[in-house]
């Protein structure tokens, strides 16, 4: 399918920007059970939220831009039955509640304030609508029977991947920079082996895109299962909506180059910031920047591969 930027950048952002959200609210959840709530640490908290929800928002503001009436949007809010678009906007719209009601019992809370079930509650609700919406933004592409390259079992677990290891990236810049003395070296660890696993998984899922059939033949696309059917006329004499959003080519060499990218950005850009970190040849808050960068580039090429190597079924025909 044709890659339209404004819904990369909508995945990538968006993505970022809840996977930050469920972090930062798990983490005062958690604090404010165990009563281990801190003011030194709220600032990083606030800054989470905050970017998270400014993220977020970028990402639906983006996605807004690949529709021809972005004015008509909230319609789809009433079909949450059966729509998984529609589900992502209710979630989308609801959120930021739970995310806003954190911020302001951080500010009201006394100083010498440990322990907050209210604070542990919003915080809960805060990061289960924040992976949830992730979650509803991938079933949108997952349930489209006619892209069999969106039906594969791993997409799910990707996009929710892609959104918790850059959310966790995010939340180690803030660390870095407001949390100064700080050894974050291990966290970095951790950052690299989730960016290797999720690297693996993603060459998992393209082998499996290489080494299937075409998505349907020209016979079963015109309702003759089983025929030899050759297309001797184009169906129509200009290009039209469905040659326009539903047909790209991509040569496999580009391919294979931006898969190596996308392995670059999730592994070797982390690794790096490690290894330059633990030998003192980087301060703390750059290569937690380095490897944040490196993730959000290799999440924004993933994305266009995405939907630059998906086939429709329609193209048998076209």
């Amino acid at each position: 399918m044709h890659p339209a930027l404004s819904v990369i950048f909508f995945t990538t952002l968006s993505g970022a920007g809840y996977g930050l959200i469920a972090w930062t609210a798990l983490t005062v959840a958690v604090l404010a059970m165990r009563g281990g709530l801190s003011p030194a640490l709220q600032p990083m908290q606030l800054w989470g939220l905050g970017l998270g929800l400014l993220l977020s928002t970028l990402g639906l503001l983006c996605s807004l831009a690949h529709l021809g009436r972005p004015a008509r949007a909230w319609r789809a809010l009433g079909q949450w039955r059966s729509s998984w678009l529609s589900r992502e906007g209710v979630l989308a719209v609801a959120t930021p509640l739970p995310v806003l009601a954190v911020v302001a019992v951080l500010l009201r809370l006394p100083p010498e304030a440990a322990h907050s079930p209210l604070l542990a509650g919003l915080g809960l609700l805060a990061a289960l609508l924040a992976v949830a919406t992730v979650a509803c933004t991938a079933m949108i592409y997952a349930s489209l029977r006619p892209i069999p390259a969106w039906r594969h079992p791993v997409v799910l677990p990707v996009y929710l991947l892609f959104a918790l290891i850059t959310g966790f990236a995010l939340q180690l810049v803030l660390a870095a920079v407001l949390l100064r003395g700080q050894d974050l070296s291990g966290l970095l660890q951790v950052l690299a082996l989730l960016g290797a696993v999720l690297a693996a998984v993603k060459w998992l899922y393209w082998r499996d895109l290489d080494a299937a059939p075409a998505p349907a033949a020209p016979g079963a696309a015109v309702g003759l299962p089983g025929r030899d059917v050759r297309v001797f006329e184009r169906p129509h004499s200009e290009e039209n909506f469905i040659t326009r959003e539903m047909a790209f080519q991509l040569a496999r060499r580009h391919a294979s180059l931006l898969r190596l990218a996308v392995a670059g950005g999730l592994v070797a850009l982390p690794l790096l910031a490690l290894l330059l970190v633990r030998a003192d040849w980087l301060p703390t808050p750059a290569a937690a920047g380095l490897a944040a960068a490196g993730l959000l580039a290799g999440a924004f090429v993933e994305r266009w591969l995405f939907f630059a190597q998906a086939r429709h079924v329609v193209t048998a025909y076209y």
